[in-house]
């Protein structure tokens, strides 16, 4: 087992299917996989497409359990997240993974037998900070206390990016010791996301700028590329729901909208794409741009702390605030319309960069990890004071009977 042999055999990991976390947790199980850990993929916030249903199904020994059960972010959704909690526990007991991996806060306060981690993709509080450019309002109050509490009881936590980690700390308050019984080897980590290279490569460039993401979004900020779209000679085309949440289409007319496309059509639009524009409020890791990346797209991205980390020189970078005719944002792209040179030069760099990001690496950062947490669990029940609560609970019950 890989209690035994601090390698883990098995592994139960929550994911929503309404973000990218879907699409990370489906990478992450395949990777996985090469390494002989079979995945229990439990979803939550509503049914799974038949494009996630199908890269579910090509994943070699992956386990699905569904549900709708509203998220923690969403609206009054606390009955939910309970027994969400509920649930998961029952599959716990049933599967007997080796590591509980929590792609969300909240459940990382529950009982669980293995040792838990949980990662951090993105968070309200940081959210309403970057994109509005205040505290978020006392609404979330509950939503404070469930973050802290189940950043509290994991084991481990994770986040793809070391500005996301700084974040959560700003946000939430020192994040160790995380679990008390381990206190003195608790850790956060920087993992960062991958996508795999054999899904996403360059075809003959045509002449047009790619957007990815649901165009109401404030913190992707497709909005400011419908600011700048008049004034470019290149089409601005952009793959993604104009759906709000409060109902009703809301398009942008200066964007060619070509709606909510397969991951094998948005695959085939980064190919064609010469230019990919994320002029981002808030992105604490970007897995598009990963993709934009590896499709050989130069990349002009917002210029906030998360992305250039990620990309470094790899990228021009540009005020999210500042676009219309004479912004920042347009220049940007009109200089890379105008220089197909530097335009090639940035794509490369970004590629090459983006092969750092191999879901093999991720999948070495996670193994590293799960066998971490495994190994502090067997010390733990090693030490006197374990022993000690065993005797106790031993002798508690032998007196019951």
């Amino acid at each position: 087992m890989g209690d035994a042999l601090h390698e883990p055999g098995s592994v139960l990991m929550t994911a929503d299917t309404v973000g990218g976390v879907f699409s990370y947790a489906v990478e992450l199980a395949r990777a996985l996989a090469a390494h002989g850990v079979r995945t229990s993929l439990a979803t939550m916030g509503g049914p799974l497409s038949a494009a996630q249903r199908e890269a579910v199904g090509r994943v070699p020994g992956l386990a699905l359990f569904e549900s709708s059960f509203r998220l923690e972010w969403m609206d009054d959704p606390w009955d939910d997240v309970a027994r969400a909690g509920e649930w998961l526990l029952d599959i716990e007991e049933r599967v007997r993974p080796d590591v509980v991996h929590l792609n969300g806060y909240a459940h990382g306060a529950l009982g669980f037998r293995a040792p838990k981690l949980v990662v951090a993709h993105s968070c309200v509080l940081s959210w309403w900070a970057a994109v509005l450019g205040e505290e978020a309002p006392p609404q979330y109050a509950r939503y404070r206390r469930e973050v802290a509490n189940g950043l509290a009881g994991a084991s481990a936590v994770v986040a793809p990016t070391q500005a996301m980690l700084d974040a959560l700390r700003r946000h939430h308050g020192a994040l160790s010791p995380l679990s008390p019984l381990h206190s003195s080897r608790a850790r956060a980590v920087v993992i960062p996301n991958a996508a795999d290279p054999e899904r996403f490569a360059p075809q003959p460039k045509e002449d047009f700028i790619l957007a990815v993401g649901r165009l109401w979004d404030q913190a992707k900020n497709v909005a400011a590329l419908g600011e700048v779209a008049p004034h470019l000679p290149w089409p601005i085309r952009v793959a993604g729901s104009d759906i709000h949440p409060g109902g009703g289409a809301r398009p942008i007319p200066s964007l060619e909208h070509l709606g909510v496309l397969s991951p094998s059509g948005v695959a085939a639009a980064l190919a064609r794409a010469s230019i990919y524009a994320h002029p981002a409020r808030y992105e604490p890791f970007g897995l598009s741009v990963l993709e934009a990346a590896l499709s050989g797209c130069a990349l002009v991205l917002g210029d906030i702390p998360s992305l250039r980390e990620v990309w470094r020189d790899a990228a021009l970078y540009v005020d999210p605030g500042d676009a219309g005719n004479t912004g920042a944002l347009r220049r940007a792209l009109q200089s890379l319309i105008d220089d197909p040179g530097a335009r090639r030069e940035l794509a490369s760099r970004a590629r090459a960069r983006a092969f750092d990001f191999a879901p093999r690496r991720m999948a070495r950062g996670y193994l590293h990890l799960y066998g971490d947490l495994l190994q502090r669990r067997s010390d733990a029940r090693r030490s006197p004071a374990y022993e000690g609560a065993r005797e106790v609970a031993s002798a508690a019950a032998a007196g019951g009977e």
